[in-house]
């Protein structure tokens, strides 16, 4: 005898958005929606939004990245890496999610890491058309400047 309980056991764990019947766009269309409230200064509604994504299904990533680019927007650094690491292990392939997760791994001095994650967001935009992989390429960029003008200053010093 198969009731909907087990062929829900033999298909795995239902998400809400399945049991609703949300297809995928308009799990995006939510997100978007997400971002705008976060650019809008809305930040607990934008908050809202994500967790409830993460809710509606625990394996999307977009309720992660969101929840991730808010703490780190927030300075909340150890949240933001959490938040952005599963967004990373559910869509390794979002140069953004990468970027991100890098900026909170270099905010909280784990230099390796971030840039670890830095060189991910870079590869997976070859053709910089991606504002998270720029604004990762730009920190880099920074960051090489820097050492550079240490450099010189270290050697300006021994002289």
């Amino acid at each position: 005898m198969h009731d909907a309980t087990v062929l829900r056991k033999e298909a795995g764990p239902v998400s809400l958005s399945q049991t609703f019947g949300l297809a995928k766009q308009e799990i995006e269309a939510i997100a978007t929606l997400g971002f705008q409230l976060y650019e809008q200064g809305k930040i607990a509604d934008a908050e809202s939004i994500f967790s409830g994504l993460i809710a509606l299904d625990s394996q999307a990533y977009y309720g992660y990245a969101g929840r991730g680019a808010l703490a780190l927007a927030e300075e909340r650094l150890d949240d933001a890496s959490r938040w952005l690491s599963r967004a990373a292990e559910l869509n390794p392939e979002d140069p953004t999610v990468h970027a991100n997760l890098g900026e909170a791994l270099l905010r909280q001095a784990k230099f390796d890491d971030a840039a670890g994650e830095f060189q991910k967001a870079l590869a997976l935009d070859p053709a910089e058309d991606d504002p998270g992989a720029n604004r990762a390429r730009a920190i880099l960029n920074g960051m090489r400047v820097m050492l550079q003008q240490a450099e010189r200053a270290r050697a300006a010093a021994d002289r």
